[in-house]
């Protein structure tokens, strides 16, 4: 008994100092900020902790690229707008966080114009004369038709964007699991032109807020989506311009509303991005936006105040240069003006600058 009981004791002694010993190694030995990888796995184990096994990096070939398509007749005014827009797209395209692909200009005029080389173009025919019934927009969708038809696009998605949009920084893939990225647009109102569009989108379809508060840019969209919605909202957009309730109703924005209606037939819902683009002078500030969309006029005092409703003393307006080119450093705005118009004038000052014979 007495030789066991030493036996027993020495067996612990000799556990304690070899458990302490261990503690004090572990305590002293430097902390690595890696991985478990290759270079220090267990040989026991050589792939319970490699490095594939915990996270693999996303590869190019994963990432979820779109195509930008912009829609444009030759008129000066479209043309001047589309070359400021291509040169920002070019400037963003591959800084990071970017998922953005290639890039198309739809001509819709049905002739080659001189801006051939300078900006990727597709030459879609004009609806046949008279069809468009005066509201030149109802081209957009034919003309989206076609290039869908006829091109090999090697993008998944396509981000259907306008001549007015500047990019002011990388656009993500905002999409996600089917349903396309789109900005809501506040005088989109499905619900409270119910009666109408009830013409276009039967009660069978299902409720009327499937019908997204959006127009069809800035979309998002998977290209196979895109191919099914497109004739649909042609043939929608034509159907709208005939009644003449709906074209009434709708004015300006029928076209818009054609898209909605269309990618509510498909089943195709969009996730609604209040960041996705801003408004100036409305939206004052940039913030979280990715596109600067000039579609309002800017009008201010010499003091940096807006002039509600008229000219101001300092104006930037797109509606200004509708047959003219705008020239090469416009004014800056006066102090006091908001962020998100300096900004404007500042990226188009920028890019006139760069782009070779301007106003040509």
């Amino acid at each position: 008994m007495g030789c066991g009981k030493l036996f027993f004791i020495m067996v612990v002694t000799c556990s304690a100092a070899l458990i302490t010993y261990n503690i004090i190694l572990s305590a002293n030995a430097p902390l690595r900020k890696d991985f478990p990888g290759p270079s220090h796995q267990s040989s026991k184990f050589p792939s319970l902790f490699s490095a594939d096994s915990i996270i693999k990096l996303p590869s190019r070939k994963s990432k979820r690229l779109f195509h930008t398509a912009v829609t444009a007749s030759d008129s000066i005014y479209n043309t001047w707008q589309c070359r400021v827009m291509y040169y920002w797209f070019k400037k963003q395209k591959n800084k990071p966080n970017s998922d953005m692909g290639g890039f198309t200009r739809i001509l819709h005029s049905g002739q080659p114009d001189r801006f051939m080389d300078e900006i990727p173009t597709f030459v879609a025919q004009p609806l046949p004369s008279g069809m468009d019934q005066g509201y030149v927009v109802l081209n957009r969708p034919w003309a989206f038709v076609q290039w869908l038809q006829q091109v090999n696009i090697e993008e998944d998605y396509v981000l259907m964007s306008e001549p007015d949009h500047i990019l002011v920084k990388p656009i993500p893939n905002l999409s996600r699991e089917g349903l396309g990225a789109a900005f809501p647009f506040f005088y989109i109102e499905p619900k409270k032109y119910e009666t109408v569009l009830r013409k276009f989108f039967p009660e069978v379809r299902g409720p009327i807020t499937n019908i997204d508060p959006i127009g069809n840019s800035p979309v998002i969209v998977g290209k196979d989506a895109l191919k099914k919605i497109a004739p649909t909202w042609m043939n929608v957009s034509l159907a709208m311009k005939k009644d003449r309730e709906t074209d009434k109703t709708f004015g300006w924005v029928l076209e818009m509303y054609a898209y909605a209606v269309a990618s509510a037939l498909h089943g195709v819902g969009n996730i609604l991005h209040k960041e996705f683009m801003i408004q100036p002078p409305w939206d004052t500030t940039i913030g979280k936006a990715y596109i600067i969309h000039y579609t309002y006029g800017c009008d201010y005092d010499l003091q940096g105040k807006m002039a509600y409703g008229k000219i101001g003393e300092w104006r930037f307006d797109k509606r200004s240069y509708d047959n003219s080119w705008p020239p090469r450093n416009l004014s800056m705005p006066p102090l006091g003006v908001p962020e998100s118009v300096v900004t404007l004038v500042k990226m188009v000052n920028e890019a006139t600058a760069n782009i070779p014979n301007w106003g040509y």
